[in-house]
């Protein structure tokens, strides 16, 4: 059980490491600006879908504020976006929406040479300059009057009638791909359903709940004032990457997301938010009954509850294992990590979320505790042995006499 000034302390140290965990300023403007291009050149009034008024909006952790920035500094950032447009031709079927997309980027010299080979759902745009990254734009449809609604759910506080910002999207694997020119037959999605979700979920006591404009429309990493429940996901995924390194059987990030913020419980410090969460999360994953007779593991979409994030789990058992490995392995970590004092601190962190990160965020509470001392703010808290602004010992401003005053 840790005290009130431990649970401060470590509460700053995890704060602080999330900042660096967080996309760079350049990426974060590299990414901005490249999606924005894409989205104003496929609205172009030369484009074939400019008629269907096409915008492009982020989705996944980008929106949510939960994105970490990847373990080796080569690897790219994964920013997952949405085409969104506003009806479509009477006999266009999926291939036609994905093919009428994708041959409008390849109308561009520089999108097409930057263009990846087709995915099941989305198109890829490979940056390959000094931000390193790739755009996954998945081509949705979206009826009449959606943008209108969609304006209106920016600033509410209620998932009702969420299901009605649900869009329809593209799947190669779908079996009627080639054929269904009807939406209501094409594959749901709702990730905007999804974000206003997690926007209530990360509401804290006297903290004033962010619009879904805002998560839309997210600040740059270094003037965003991150929630708790924010935090406490980006240090689960960074335990996750540390532990599986590149493992394609890993918990995916939407399970992680998903779990954490169903057990979160509006704790404003972000270590015990984070002790409550490893708790509890596994009771949130359910038991049911599949069409084929068979018990399997259920995780359910909030905004969704047909989907089942832990679909692929039953025919890839290693995914599930995964899990629970990893889950096994993140209380046992931070329950390793909650009983050290002083330096060990650092050395045991760098462990669970990697050496870079925290190397890092003491480096950053090191220059803030030396500007504290010298203007006498500087405190030790007790039992942590971590100087900082908490706590309640008071250390004296070192004077260029050599000698406390």
């Amino acid at each position: 059980m840790l005290s009130s000034d431990q649970n401060k302390q470590f509460h700053e140290i995890l704060e602080e490491l999330s900042k660096n965990l967080d996309i760079t300023p350049a990426q974060y403007e590299a990414a901005v600006k490249s999606y924005q291009f894409v989205g104003d050149w496929l609205s172009r009034p030369e484009s074939p879908l400019a008629p269907y008024a096409p915008e492009i909006e982020p989705q996944g952790s980008f929106l949510l504020g939960t994105m970490t920035r990847p373990i080796h500094e080569e690897d790219d950032l994964d920013v997952d976006l949405v085409c969104r447009l506003t009806g479509k031709r009477a006999g266009w079927t999926q291939y036609d929406v994905k093919k009428i997309v994708g041959d409008r980027l390849k109308q561009h010299d520089t999108l097409k040479r930057m263009l990846d080979k087709e995915g099941r759902r989305c198109w890829t745009l490979l940056h390959r300059d000094e931000a390193r990254f790739h755009l996954d734009i998945l081509p949705s449809i979206v009826s009449t009057g959606y943008k209108l609604l969609f304006e209106q759910k920016m600033f509410s506080d209620s998932i009702q009638d969420v299901e009605k910002l649900a869009i329809r999207i593209t799947d190669t694997k779908i079996s009627n791909y080639y054929t269904a020119t009807d939406i209501v037959d094409w594959l749901k999605s709702n990730p905007f359903g999804y974000a206003l979700w997690f926007k209530i979920r990360c509401q804290v006591e006297r903290t004033k709940l962010m619009s879904l404009n805002e998560a839309i429309k997210p600040l740059p990493p270094q003037e965003q004032q991150k929630l708790p429940l924010q935090i406490i996901i980006q240090l689960l995924k960074r335990h996750r990457d540390i532990m599986f390194n590149g493992d394609e059987d890993k918990p995916i990030s939407i399970i992680i997301t998903t779990l954490a913020a169903k057990a979160y419980k509006q704790q404003t410090n972000v270590i015990e938010g984070l002790i409550s969460v490893i708790n509890t999360m596994q009771d949130y994953v359910e038991e049911r009954i599949d069409d084929k007779r068979r018990r399997i593991k259920w995780i359910g979409n909030p905004v969704n509850p047909a989907e089942n994030f832990a679909d692929k789990w039953p025919d890839a058992p290693n995914k599930q294992a995964n899990f629970y490995k990893w889950l096994g392995k993140v209380k046992a970590d931070l329950g390793h990590l909650i009983i050290q004092r002083g330096p060990d601190i650092q050395l045991v962190m760098a462990d669970v979320f990697g050496k870079r990160d925290v190397n890092k965020a003491f480096s950053n509470i090191a220059e803030a505790a030396f500007s504290q001392r010298r203007n006498g703010s500087m405190k030790m808290a007790g039992g942590t042995g971590i100087i900082g602004s908490l706590g309640r010992t008071v250390i004296a401003p070192h004077t260029n006499y050599g000698a406390n005053e």
